[in-house]
């Protein structure tokens, strides 16, 4: 009895001490054959040559492996060298040598430029990475939107050749696949950059539409140009030496036929239809066949159409193709969406984890009241959440379309899920609320005011609320002009005379900041004097500002700090600047500072990064720290939890709250002369005499793009401007806009909220008392 019941209690543990036991006896049988291994002295070691090694060989082998174990070898400059600034490319795929996959290379003409390869352009050029049009037309003339090359030959042959070596010389190290089409060819974008991604690269392949040479055998084959083909670069790097040979040496009306041989006599390569399982389809458009009532399989199938003979029918077409993917995509995604219904019930959440709609992230989640996302209310005329603060303004441009738009798939929703039985009529929106969740997209509710008509004609009102979402689609990479970090930035610093006393504490900064990591940037200052400041028998007061720049000239050699000497009453930012552009080449960075301002090399970088010639100006947003007078300081450590922070307050500056970003203030910015030289100009020109001298006393640089030029303002939060709380001098010779900002830039810098308050209650308590 004793023993069953002992026995029951070890059954658990049974498979336990069996699995020990068996792990333990393998691991001690396992380490008495390794050490049987090479000690017995019967074994004799082979070398290369099948004889026996000596003692001395096996230890240099042995000493030969310990060479190839890693070794850290810690970084050394030498003081004396100079330091030289490495520059990275601007993305990695540069630096890794990785090359695009498609380039799509178009044949045109003069009489078809303008038509034929203005509705190819249209239908794909945003699908592929680069679509080139190569004419023998000499002076073409260039349609908008559209990169051109010229040979000035329109000779068949000639037009081939020159377009290869094109393609060879500027593209054949960027590019893995280029595809060669006529202008009176649609393409199925889609399909075919798949069928690119799906070939092999490190092949000599001619792909496309395999047709036969009158008179040749079945193995000599050219690929029909009508219905494009696709080169690899492998072939193409083999097919250049042989062009100039093929030119002189074949006779051919038409280009494709060249090319076919060219390949065939010089490479003995010929077209394939099929390669890798991947098939070329084409289709052949018969004249007067309408593609909207084409069913057959090759035409769906197709990466190609030809001939297409009128720009409409390209527009036709590209429609029939644009809507046949879009079923396909919705069909997928009724599948995906079926599948994971199916799925969830084997989850733990159950059906509760389906998040609606199915197959997109479920809706944020806020950790605390900071983090609500708030929704914004609007009605078809107007909206509750003004961009200036205002709390009505009407809804007009973007956001009235973006509405409109939802109320009618709302209502195009609703009568497909419930007709033939209902048919819904919009009378008015009631009530429309929207939000943008960065995890999803944009969230709408509707209030909707609808007229439900059954099918025997009987109508009545309904009111009803529906929830749409606008997903968050593909995220892509917008085309912006290249810039790099090596650009030589010209940092300006307006001067007046009520703030020399803080300037040598910006040029100690400008030191450690720019001149001690040897960073591509000057500095120029403006000093401006007063009416009766400077003069003769008068104290200058800038001396301590020159005095400082010398001794920094003196610390840096090499380092030249140029200063220039305005006099003006009440001068304005732009009037300063005109000073500054008129002294500087065109192609100038300007980086426009303040006193408090105090640069570094991220801040360099990102001025760099976000100043684009003819493109877009940049100006930050800096931190401005709150009055030290009201903000607590953060307790030592181990005092205790710090109080929370405020909204807009960085948690991580110091003392708990102890700023903002100051999005009243715009005197940085980073800005080109040629376009500030550019805004400058229309503003003279839009205002004239008069009304130009007043409206220069009340604009700003900032002011001056925003109105004046056509250029992108880019404004963001910069945290590496870091300024100490300050009250910024409010002249009243600013226009009405300026002076606000001014002064609400000078409140809002005080404290937080929180801090305040206070403030606030610890006067009354004083004064109670």
């Amino acid at each position: 009895m004793r023993l069953s019941s002992v026995l029951a209690l070890l059954r658990p543990a049974l498979p336990l001490i069996l699995g020990l036991s068996l792990g333990c006896s393998l691991s001690l049988l396992r380490v008495s054959w390794i050490q049987g291994e090479g000690d017995d002295p019967c074994v004799e070691a082979v070398g290369e040559a099948g004889g026996p090694q000596s003692l001395d060989s096996r230890t240099q082998l042995d000493q030969s492996d310990e060479d190839f174990k890693p070794r850290i070898v810690p970084y050394y400059r030498d003081p004396n060298k100079p330091y030289k600034k490495v520059l990275r490319t601007r993305y990695i795929q540069t630096e890794l040598g990785s090359r695009e996959r498609l380039l799509v290379a178009v044949l045109t003409s003069r009489a078809t430029l303008s038509t034929l390869a203005v509705a190819v352009n249209r239908t794909v050029a945003h699908h592929f990475p680069r679509l080139l049009y190569f004419t023998g037309q000499r002076g073409a003339r260039t349609p908008a939107g559209m990169q051109v090359v010229s040979h000035g030959d329109e000779r068949p042959a000639w037009l081939m050749s020159e377009t290869l070596r094109h393609l060879h010389t500027h593209f054949g190290a960027d590019y893995d696949w280029f595809f060669i089409m006529q202008d009176d060819t649609y393409v199925q974008a889609p399909r075919l950059a798949a069928l690119a991604g799906h070939l092999s690269i490190n092949q000599d392949l001619y792909l496309g539409r395999a047709e036969e040479f009158i008179g040749a055998g079945e193995q000599a084959r050219y690929c029909h140009g009508g219905f494009g083909y696709l080169l690899s670069r492998s072939l193409l790097l083999r097919l250049r030496p042989h062009l100039d040979g093929c030119r002189g040496d074949i006779l051919s009306a038409r280009p494709d036929e060249w090319l076919g041989r060219c390949l065939i006599d010089s490479l003995g390569i010929g077209c394939v239809s099929q390669h890798q399982g991947q098939q070329y389809r084409s289709f052949e458009l018969a004249k007067n066949r309408d593609p909207e009532t084409e069913r057959s399989s090759a035409f769906l199938s197709a990466f190609a159409v030809h001939p297409v003979s009128e720009g409409t029918l390209m527009y036709r077409l590209h429609k029939r193709f644009s809507a046949l993917e879009l079923e396909r995509a919705y069909s997928e995604i009724e599948q995906l969406q079926a599948q994971i219904r199916n799925l969830t019930a084997l989850t733990p959440e159950g059906e509760a984890g389906l998040s609606w709609p199915l197959g997109l992230p479920a809706p944020f989640t806020p950790h605390s009241r900071f983090e609500v996302l708030g929704w914004d209310y609007f009605t078809e005329q107007h909206t509750f959440s003004c961009a200036d603060g205002a709390p009505k303004c009407p809804l007009q441009g973007a956001s009235r379309a973006d509405v409109g738009d939802a109320v009618e798939t709302a209502l195009e929703q609703l009568n497909r899920r419930y007709q033939p039985r209902l048919r819904f009529q919009k009378q008015r929106l009631l009530n429309g609320y929207r939000r943008f969740d960065p995890a999803r997209g944009m969230e709408y509710t509707l209030d909707l005011l609808l007229e439900a008509v059954t099918q025997r004609g009987h109508r009545r009102a309904l009111a009803r609320r529906v929830s749409l979402l606008r997903p968050l689609s593909r995220v892509e990479i917008l085309p912006m002009p290249y810039v790099t970090e090596a650009t030589r930035v010209q940092l300006v610093l307006p001067l007046p005379a009520t703030e020399a006393a803080v300037a040598p504490a910006f040029l100690e900064a400008f030191a450690a900041g720019v001149l001690e990591p040897r960073e591509h940037a000057l500095l120029t200052l403006l000093l401006v004097y007063g009416p009766r400041e400077g003069g003769r028998g008068a104290p200058d007061p800038f001396l301590g500002v020159k005095a400082a720049a010398a001794e920094l000239e003196r610390r840096y050699p090499g380092t030249r700090l140029a200063w220039l000497a305005v006099r003006a009453e009440a001068p304005s930012q732009v009037r300063l600047m005109d000073v500054v552009s008129k002294k500087h080449p065109v192609d100038t960075l300007f980086f426009l500072t303040t006193v408090w301002t105090r640069p570094g090399p991220e801040v360099l970088n990102r001025c760099r990064m976000n100043a684009i010639s003819g493109w877009q100006a940049f100006f930050p947003v800096h931190f401005q720290e709150y009055n030290p007078a009201l903000v607590p300081q953060r307790p030592p450590p181990g005092a205790g939890p710090d109080p929370p922070s405020p909204p807009g307050a960085d948690p991580a500056r110091g003392a708990a709250g102890g700023g903002r970003f100051d999005r009243q203030a715009s005197a940085e910015g980073c800005f080109y002369n040629a376009d500030y030289l550019a805004a400058r100009a229309r503003l003279a020109a839009e205002l004239a005499g008069q009304e130009e001298e007043e409206a220069l006393e009340g604009l700003e640089v900032m002011d001056v793009f925003l109105r004046f030029s056509g250029l992108h303002l880019f404004r963001a939060v910069e945290p590496g401007l870091v300024q100490k709380f300050s009250l910024r001098d409010c002249s009243p010779r600013l226009s009405e806009e300026l002076y606000h900002r001014c002064r609400l830039s000078n409140l809002e810098g005080l404290g937080g909220r929180a801090q305040l308050a206070m403030a606030l209650f610890e006067q009354e308590q004083a004064n109670s008392t």
